[in-house]
């Protein structure tokens, strides 16, 4: 079938074929930082809340998608370590989002097969927070269509800190030998311990930096950023990255 434009990303001139990629060239684990919320609303007049509503919308569009397309898994970053600096009507909202979501789509997605995740530093969240997240991965637990992993409370530096902490606890303990220590050692220490890397990591809003997203995880990570502000972020969004990545090379500091 020929290339054909979908027409919102027509004027972008990003030409997409609108069948899926094959399945062998499709990313096990897909990333996204979901940039571009706060934005969204302020360009409409509205509150910045009302943009952080509109992107959970997003998020059950894409969740879907990656349902139907056959993605493992969706790691989504969707409060950092830094957002605490944001003022606190904003934080308290979007923790109330976040009880909402796990509330209202627990049940929904556990019915479709996903399996609800999270990394990060979770005990630091709000106890209701904590209790609906708790809820939903011993409700999901044992799903294997789609692992959705929320980023909660999430910065790279944070879990190499985490992770550095929890090596030396072992050694003084008895448990590691320092000679054994390495990159597959200090891997099973971090919160993706038994997750593949992201294969494509997609930043909405057109901002040029992982933000201290999955820093270790994503050294050979695919990027494709996109101007498109996260509300606006569409199926055919992601279908554009899809046969983006679907016509790489991956090398891995190899040559082939």
């Amino acid at each position: 079938m020929p290339e054909v434009f979908f027409p919102r990303l027509q004027k972008c001139g990003v030409p997409v074929k609108p069948e899926l990629p094959p399945r062998e060239l499709l990313p096990r684990h897909l990333a996204i930082i979901m940039d571009g919320n706060g934005r969204w609303a302020v360009k409409r007049g509205l509150p910045r809340v009302v943009g952080h509503r509109a992107g959970v919308e997003t998020l059950r569009e894409i969740v879907k998608a990656c349902l139907e397309w056959g993605i493992e898994i969706l790691t989504v970053y969707a409060f950092s370590t830094e957002n605490w600096k944001r003022p606190r009507e904003e934080v308290d909202t979007l923790m109330e989002l976040l009880v909402e979501y796990l509330q209202k789509e627990a049940d929904e997605l556990h019915r479709q097969g996903v399996k609800i995740g999270a990394i990060g530093r979770l005990y630091e969240l709000p106890e209701k927070a904590q209790r609906e997240l708790m809820r939903a991965k011993e409700l999901t637990a044992r799903n294997r269509k789609l692992l959705l992993n929320l980023a909660l409370n999430y910065g790279g530096r944070a879990e190499l800190v985490d992770a550095c902490c929890a090596v030396v606890r072992d050694v003084l303990r008895g448990k590691l030998r320092v000679e054994d220590i390495d990159e597959r050692v200090l891997n099973s220490y971090l919160y993706t311990a038994g997750l593949p890397d992201p294969d494509l990591l997609i930043r909405t809003a057109g901002e040029m930096r992982f933000s201290n997203f999955l820093l270790w995880q994503s050294a050979y990570t695919e990027l494709w950023v996109t101007p498109v502000l996260w509300p606006d972020f569409r199926r055919e969004d992601l279908l554009a990255a899809l046969h983006d990545y679907a016509r790489r090379e991956r090398r891995f500091g190899g040559i082939k």
